[in-house]
């Protein structure tokens, strides 16, 4: 049996580039490291809590677009329901929470979802982009967004391809994210998770 090695570099790059912490390297230009400041996360809301709103909106777009990329180039490759695209955009996830070129302390995975989430199903990815806004606004609570959001995308995903390699995909995605907010999870069931 031939090896695909095409398959498994595509994986091997989704992770390494969703290892890449923007938001550690820009907040790195100004002196600052992320891992120190606020809630020591290395994602778009810390990064816009520590360096400004515009900054962490360079960071939420960079973040997204480490999902969207590697799995854009598996679908056009490998073709959307191939399992190997499923498993490259949720390698880009996992690369993103632990990232290996910063001692596996990344992000929460949300950004990063969506953009993957929004190649392997757009509807569902744009019903967790949704779901996010409407969720941090009712709540207060980013966290809440970023959990609601994870799970109604895979929600969707599953509803439009039920047991399809896209589903899966979103569902792993999903549960990466949920598995990356477990302190967020702790401080909710406590009611002691801050606003904002």
């Amino acid at each position: 049996m031939l090896v695909p090695w095409v398959e498994i570099s595509l994986l091997v790059a989704a992770y390494a580039l969703g290892s890449i912490s923007f938001g550690l390297v820009l907040a790195a230009r100004r002196g600052i490291d992320l891992r120190t400041v606020g809630s020591g996360n290395t994602g778009a809301t810390n990064a816009g809590r520590a360096l400004g709103k515009r900054e962490g909106r360079v960071v939420l777009v960079l973040d997204a677009a480490k999902g969207v990329v590697p799995a854009l180039v598996a679908a056009w490759w490998l073709g959307r329901q191939s399992p190997w695209t499923a498993s490259i955009a949720a390698a880009a996830v996992v690369g993103h929470c632990w990232p290996v070129w910063h001692g596996f302390r990344g992000g929460k995975g949300a950004a990063t979802a969506a953009g993957a989430m929004l190649v392997l199903s757009w509807i569902a990815g744009l019903a967790a982009i949704a779901t996010y806004l409407v969720g941090k606004r009712a709540s207060r609570k980013v966290s809440v967004g970023s959990l609601s959001g994870a799970a109604i995308g895979a929600l969707v995903a599953f509803g439009l391809e039920p047991a399809r390699a896209p589903a899966w995909g979103a569902v792993a995605i999903a549960l990466v994210v949920w598995v990356r907010h477990a302190d967020n999870l702790a401080r909710l069931r406590r009611g002691e998770e801050p606003d904002g």
